[in-house]
């Protein structure tokens, strides 16, 4: 695999034990969702099952992970399912592969609020001029836990406004508070 640097994790204490911080930066992926046209894409797919793998083998245990995974999993995680299935962020390779590494033991803690069929978005691109009134997001950026902390999940924001700030990022943040 490249040694591109899309992982830091942490160990932190909170609460009587320590907990686990991973936070990755999946490859975007390029522009073309073919792994023999774009070699970018086959970069993106292989780093998902790369870290499938190593959560199967290492079942995570007091974990949060976050991060811009560049993936958005599910039908409502994006503006037009049916029009972005050929897009790379939603093409059913990537999808199929980070909700695979997702079941490793995680849980989708914001999904935990906010219900599968509810549109959530935490991007939008910049060439949209208006993007509020057009809201053509998608939900590129996660929050998991793993399964013991489900019964842990307090709240959670999506900083929408953050958006509109004077240089402002095209993603938007994302915070879930814990009661450990």
């Amino acid at each position: 695999m490249k040694s591109d640097c899309r992982h830091l994790a942490a160990r932190v204490d909170a609460g009587p034990e320590q907990l686990v911080v991973h936070n990755f930066y999946v490859p975007a992926g390029g522009d073309v969702p073919d792994r023999e046209q774009n070699p970018k894409y086959g970069h993106k797919l292989d780093f998902i099952a790369e870290t499938r793998n190593h959560f199967a083998a290492n079942r995570p245990q007091r974990t949060v992970l976050v991060g811009d995974l560049n993936i958005a999993p599910l039908e409502h995680d994006v503006w037009s399912h049916k029009q972005l299935l050929g897009v790379v962020s939603h093409t059913p390779p990537e999808t199929e592969g980070l909700n695979a590494w997702r079941r490793e033991g995680f849980i989708d803690a914001i999904r935990h609020f906010v219900p599968d069929d509810q549109k959530l978005y935490t991007w939008w691109s910049y060439r949209n001029r208006d993007w509020r009134a057009s809201n053509r997001g998608r939900r590129l950026d996660h929050i998991w836990v793993s399964a013991d902390l489900s019964g842990c999940l307090t709240r959670h924001i999506i900083l929408q406004d953050a958006r509109d700030w004077e240089r402002g990022s095209d993603h938007v943040p994302v915070a879930l508070t814990l009661d450990l």
